[in-house]
């Protein structure tokens, strides 16, 4: 079953290794990952849609909230949540076709991004479902390339984010017996 996990992370190098390397080690397979800074340059946000069996996802989201680098794991995969994917797609097609092709794009709200005397290249944003049904709907108008941009999800919940503390770093054990000493 796939599980949607939104990650806050300190935005330095290693952290994403770490975030799949997790994933990795247990098996899990990753179906899309997307991950950009945020308005707070020392910060990222990480969506992960990973494929986990129902009765481990507990688990995973304590054990990234563990890592390194991770402030806040969070399964957004049920909930009020706003899950958006984006495809870039290219289409191939005679003179005659292009008309229907621009109602059809109207219809999924995509947008003409290039046109050329081969075709056009639409920009869409939407849930996967509706992304997978205008994929098949352009097919039939000739030969397409599409990318996808993997999902991203956002929390509609009115709560504030809790931030985990810091993890300390490992001291010496010499520093640590100072410490104790100190209290």
């Amino acid at each position: 079953m796939q599980q949607i996990i939104s990650l806050l992370m300190e935005n330095k190098p290693g952290a994403l290794m770490r975030v799949t390397g997790l994933l990795s080690q247990r098996g899990y397979n990753i179906e899309s990952l997307t991950v950009a800074r945020t308005l707070d340059p020392t910060l990222s946000r990480m969506t992960i849609t990973v494929d986990v069996d129902p009765n481990s996802r507990a688990q995973v989201i304590k054990q990234m909230n563990k890592l390194i680098n991770v402030l806040q794991a969070v399964d957004v995969t049920e909930g009020s949540v706003l899950n958006r994917e984006m495809v870039l797609l290219r289409v191939r097609t005679p003179q005659a076709t292009r008309t229907s092709i621009l109602k059809e794009a109207e219809i999924f709200h995509a947008r003409v991004v290039d046109s050329t005397i081969e075709g056009f290249a639409l920009e869409v944003t939407g849930h996967p479902e509706k992304l997978d049904e205008f994929i098949d709907v352009m097919r039939s108008y000739g030969d397409i390339e599409v990318t996808r941009s993997g999902m991203v999800s956002m929390s509609l919940e009115s709560k504030k984010l809790r931030l985990s503390p810091p993890v300390p770093a490992a001291g010496t054990m010499e520093e640590d017996l100072e410490l104790q000493e100190a209290e």
